[in-house]
């Protein structure tokens, strides 16, 4: 992936010829996914922490900036999620962080322990100009390994509910979407780490309820080779489901008694790695989506069947429309790679698939020759080169291709 320096570097020729700024309302949408500094069951620090990302992001242009899982407490306070002292401080927490978002133009998500009805959740709050628009519960609870999730929440799966908190009620459950009224094409859904890695995620049900982007706020411990399983289900992910997905890793700060967290931040779209951040260092990267892109995407594709009557609880919100400069290299020749490993094997991908099918045609129809017309440019040369390569397959002499030049201007000597 491109570091921030290599991509300024290379996206700015592109932003000098064509003028850097794109609008919201052109279809893009500047995403982030940030890592905090945190200390463990210190929720004031965290909430601080939290909030000084809110306020970074938003001098950035950024309009959803997702935190990770349980950021307001850390993810490893073990049996201290079980203290009525660390529940009501993440409570506090999440009540600064909603108010450092109020008179910003974005959508912040942040994790923390919620009780509802008695009973402990690890949730994702959603929060939108000093408000609250819901909580979202985690649906699958890892009790394996090196997990113990079990032992202090519940499951949220197939839950919905209106619950109080800090005398108001808001919406509550897996079956929530928070979609902007401004650019409909932005509609959120959220599912809390564990809940990708499942054989049915719940990002499955929010995308063919309607939602274009996933946000994932994610606790994952590191193991060996962890990170490349990782990259590859969140990009495969935004893939199966034509949509964002925006990957918010726990990092630096969390205990290391049994886990250790690298901060590895991931945005994604329709399959393409949009921005991935730097291992084992707390950090936010960013990205601007192409919203119109993955609509037309849907739209083109026949077998992307929507469901209707899917008893999901859309929100919807308000986000003024506003110009950013383009954080978003355009590659010149996406067809080229520039990579020359890749290079190679996209050019042997190309020739092999050409000889394939010539390959077929030749021996249906029991052809013994080949007669190419030869003109000197790239095009003729290249079905020289596939003939060859069919003949070779089939095991046919050479010989009986007949190369016949046809000279123009731009034939030469060779």
């Amino acid at each position: 992936m491109l570091t921030e320096e290599a991509f300024s570097e290379k996206n700015a020729d592109y932003n000098d010829k064509f003028g850097g700024n794109i609008r919201m309302f052109d279809g893009f949408l500047r995403v982030a996914a940030a890592t905090p500094d945190i200390r463990v069951a210190d929720c004031n620090f965290n909430g601080a922490s939290a909030a000084a990302l809110v306020s970074e992001a938003y001098e950035q242009g950024v309009s959803l900036l997702v935190l990770p899982e349980l950021c307001l407490t850390g993810y490893t306070c073990s049996d201290l999620f079980l203290q009525e002292s660390l529940l009501d401080g993440a409570g506090k927490a999440l009540l600064t962080l909603t108010e450092a978002t109020r008179d910003k133009n974005m959508v912040v998500l942040a994790g923390l322990p919620l009780t509802v009805n008695g009973v402990l959740y690890n949730v994702a709050a959603v929060l939108h100009d000093g408000d609250i628009l819901g909580f979202v519960p985690k649906s699958y609870l890892p009790t394996y390994s090196e997990f113990y999730e079990g032992r202090h929440y519940h499951s949220g799966a197939n839950i919905e509910a209106d619950v109080l908190f800090n005398g108001r009620t808001y919406p509550f459950g897996t079956r929530l979407l928070f979609r902007c009224r401004q650019m409909p094409a932005f509609t959120l859904g959220i599912e809390i780490c564990e809940d990708l890695w499942v054989a049915q995620p719940p990002s499955i049900s929010h995308a063919l309820a309607g939602a274009t982007v996933i946000a994932n706020l994610s606790a994952s411990d590191e193991t060996t080779g962890k990170d490349i399983y990782r990259r590859s289900l969140v990009s495969g992910q935004s893939a199966r489901l034509v949509c964002g997905y925006i990957y918010a890793d726990a990092g630096e700060g969390e205990s290391s008694t049994d886990l250790v967290f690298g901060a590895h931040n991931l945005i994604c779209e329709n399959g393409s790695i949009l921005a991935e951040s730097e291992r084992f260092s707390n950090q936010m990267i960013m990205a601007d989506m192409d919203m119109s892109k993955l609509i037309s995407e849907r739209r083109r594709m026949t077998t992307w069947q929507p469901k209707f009557d899917n008893g999901y609880r859309v929100i919807d919100f308000d986000l003024e429309m506003h110009e950013v400069d383009l954080r978003r290299f355009i590659d010149p020749h996406p067809f080229v790679p520039d990579d020359a490993m890749d290079r190679t094997r996209r050019c042997e991908e190309i020739l092999t698939i050409q000889a394939m099918g010539l390959k077929k045609r030749l021996a249906h129809t029991h052809c013994r020759h080949a007669v190419v017309g030869i003109s000197g440019g790239l095009d003729s040369t290249l079905a020289l080169l596939v003939t060859v390569r069919a003949f070779d397959m089939l095991d046919m002499d050479r010989s009986q291709i007949m190369a016949v030049t046809m000279p123009c201007f731009g034939t030469t000597d060779r």
